[in-house]
């Protein structure tokens, strides 16, 4: 078991458990401090100049070896919860240090300009499988999560949760975890290992009265940078973060990674190959996509490969990206535990020019659902300078459909097989409420290859969507691997999206 599955079963927890309720004021304040919008930014700053010091991990007794179901026995009080009989519109919880989350983290509310620190007790928890620590421990907390009435206005669900290193997640009004995002990427699917940057410590403002937001302040730290955020929340049809960052390099850093999402797929439609299992998909996002700095839409379908796969889109200040879950159909998945089709999509939308550069896509082959196998960011084409300071500021999107789509038609389903003589069969759905009004005789179909040969290329309509059917059969001729692209034009302009494709042997 893992982080994913973790979070996956806490909400689940929480459903059982009821909604969150109020710290008393005996652990609400300590260590009082002044706070405003500069704070977080001069300590990151002031720390990018010290040597990185790696967190302490020791934990008493056995926190630091228990099981993951021991783990996920340690429940937060639902009465202890910050805020609860406020009637204010959000709630926090904390998580327990324990298994894989052994990083304490520190946490301040942030009220009329002062910051008073959260002070851990093992009162706040339960422990049922775990023998619990002594009263007077200072074990801390490893996170914590969010609750505001996103799906009916009597109950605070879960809405968002900050575990483990620099990862986050959110859902939107109906939906269950799935994507996760990251404060910071650096040397991903670098052969000489990865850094995992990590929120040190977080301040949450105190919500007033009818507002529909809440503000969370993070300090992140690693051996290679420092950094501040600040992340603007708002819950709803769409939940959206609000994120402005700024990063101090300790070092030269070449292999950053901006907006990142984590995400899983294990097989669908478009890759299937030594899969024995009754569902028909289990991904938590079937594709990358891209609105270029060209304005160019683009869907670039996820696998899961034998070998690890990196790509790389090059661009010059991007409108957008992320890791959408397009199929939105429960028989497309017919997992009634897991409900692939309740998982979030993640779009970034870059505010302001970010330059050059290339937005990065890495798979990583996996064989089992618990295990995050997919990451999208954008690397800026320049190195970030030791001692320098380096700002971006973009929007989250935790949402169902891309937000802003341009009036194209989309390639909802890709589809590949075995076809005769040793040719891969390739069939893509397109749809979109765009084709309504086109006569298919006048769409010019086109599909390039990288190499190998595109052979029997036909475009017809499909009654059973409302949209278009392209099939095509690729002579793969020995090739490992292959770059497809695809796209439909109607009187010399796109009818939709370009369609990427990386097959490998």
């Amino acid at each position: 078991m893992d982080r994913r599955r973790f979070i996956a079963g806490s909400a689940a927890l929480l459903s059982v458990m009821g909604s969150g309720m109020d710290l008393s004021s005996a652990d609400e304040r300590s260590n009082d401090q002044p706070f405003d919008a500069h704070t977080v930014r001069q300590m990151a700053q002031q720390l990018a100049q010290k040597a990185y010091k790696a967190p302490d991990q020791t934990l008493p007794g056995d926190l630091g070896k228990i099981s993951y179901d021991g783990y996920r026995s340690i429940r937060y009080r639902p009465d202890r919860a910050l805020w609860r009989g406020e009637g204010l519109p959000f709630q926090v919880e904390f998580f327990h240090r324990g298994w894989i989350f052994k990083d304490r983290v520190q946490v301040y509310v942030v009220d009329q300009g002062r910051a008073h620190q959260i002070v851990y007790s093992p009162e706040l928890f339960t422990f049922d499988l775990v023998k619990p620590p002594p009263a007077n421990a200072d074990v801390g907390f490893a996170g914590f999560r969010l609750h505001a009435p996103i799906n009916r206005p009597d109950y605070y669900d879960e809405v968002g949760v900050f575990l483990g290193a620099s990862y986050f997640r959110a859902v939107a009004k109906g939906q269950v975890y799935g994507v996760s995002a990251r404060g910071l990427s650096i040397k991903t699917a670098d052969p000489k290992g990865e850094e995992f940057p990590a929120f040190t410590t977080f301040w949450i403002e105190k919500p007033q009265k009818g507002t529909n937001s809440i503000v969370v302040h993070a300090l992140l730290d690693s051996p290679s940078a420092s950094a501040a955020f600040r992340f603007t929340i708002r819950p709803g049809d769409q939940t959206i973060y609000d994120t402005e960052a700024a990063i101090y390099p300790r070092v030269d850093i070449a292999e950053v990674g901006i907006g990142s999402g984590t995400s899983m797929f294990l097989f669908g439609t478009n890759d299937r190959a030594g899969i024995d299992d009754f569902r028909p998909a289990v991904h938590d996002s079937d594709g990358l996509a891209m609105h270029s700095g060209r304005d160019e839409y683009i869907w670039r379908p996820l696998r899961n490969p034998r070998e690890l796969q990196v790509s790389y889109f090059e661009d010059v200040n991007p409108r957008g990206f992320g890791l959408l879950q397009r199929e939105r159909d429960f028989f497309a998945y017919d997992d009634l535990e897991s409900h692939f089709e309740k998982r979030p999509s993640l779009w970034v939308e870059p505010i302001g020019d970010w330059g050059a550069g290339s937005v990065e896509l890495v798979e990583i082959p996996t064989k089992e659902e618990i295990h995050d196998n997919i990451v999208s960011f954008w690397r800026p084409k320049d190195t970030l300078k030791a001692k320098g300071e380096y700002g971006f500021t973009y929007r989250l999107h935790w949402t169902n459909q891309r937000p802003n789509p341009r009036h194209f038609a989309e390639f909802a389903t890709t589809r590949t097989g075995a076809g005769p003589n040793g040719v891969r069969l390739f069939v893509l759905e397109v749809t979109g409420e765009i084709l309504k009004s086109v006569d298919p005789k006048t769409v010019k179909t086109t599909v390039t290859a990288s190499k190998g040969e595109v052979q029997h290329l036909v475009l017809q309509p499909n009654p059973e969507t409302g949209g278009l059917r392209v099939s095509f059969q690729l002579d793969v001729k020995n090739e490992p691997l292959i770059e497809l692209r695809g796209q439909l034009m109607t009187d010399d302009k796109p009818l939709t999206e370009t369609w990427l494709y990386r097959w490998t042997r």
